[in-house]
């Protein structure tokens, strides 16, 4: 647990705290009171954090915590950050559906479309490896959000074959 503070101005400072914690998969309890479940990464990423803290002029108290009761609430706040964060994946994976599905109905049967397919899903890729990392405790969404990745990859497949096929016959 790390509670801590920062000047109030620049604001940029405070932002700067929240994109850390948010990286690292950090939940609220409350005002400037962010939590990890325990871990040696998790300890070494609010140690920095800490660090970083006081550098901007603040104070910060790293805690090892241990709940006596509303173990569930906390449970359930990693589990929404989480499911959050896969709806994303989930709604950017509808949209890489969409295209492909555009391309084919288009017949842009190219590499250029291919390559550049190829990256968004592994984009996509990357994302959802960052999220299951910070997703210590299984949120529910997280096998939805892997299945629809994979998914992409094989309607990926089905275009590169289209393509491949296209090219031959040029």
């Amino acid at each position: 647990m790390l509670v801590y503070r920062v000047p109030g101005e620049p604001t940029r400072l405070r932002a700067t705290v929240w994109r850390r914690l948010k990286a690292a998969g950090a939940v609220y309890l409350a005002n400037s009171v962010a939590v990890l479940p325990e871990s040696a990464e998790a300890e070494r990423a609010l140690r920095k954090l800490r660090a970083e803290v006081e550098g901007m002029g603040g104070t910060g108290q790293l805690l090892r915590a241990e709940a006596l009761a509303g173990q569930d609430e906390v449970v359930a706040a990693f589990h929404g950050a989480r499911d959050a964060e896969y709806e994303e994946v989930l709604s950017r994976c509808e949209d890489f559906q969409a295209e492909i599905d555009k391309e084919t109905k288009a017949g842009k049967f190219t590499y250029a479309e291919l390559e550049e397919n190829e990256e968004d899903l592994a984009k996509l890729r990357r994302w959802l490896d960052k999220i299951r990392a910070r997703d210590t405790l299984g949120a529910p969404r997280a096998v939805e959000a892997v299945a629809s990745v994979e998914a992409c990859a094989r309607a990926l497949d089905a275009f590169a074959e289209r393509v491949y096929a296209a090219e031959a016959s040029t």
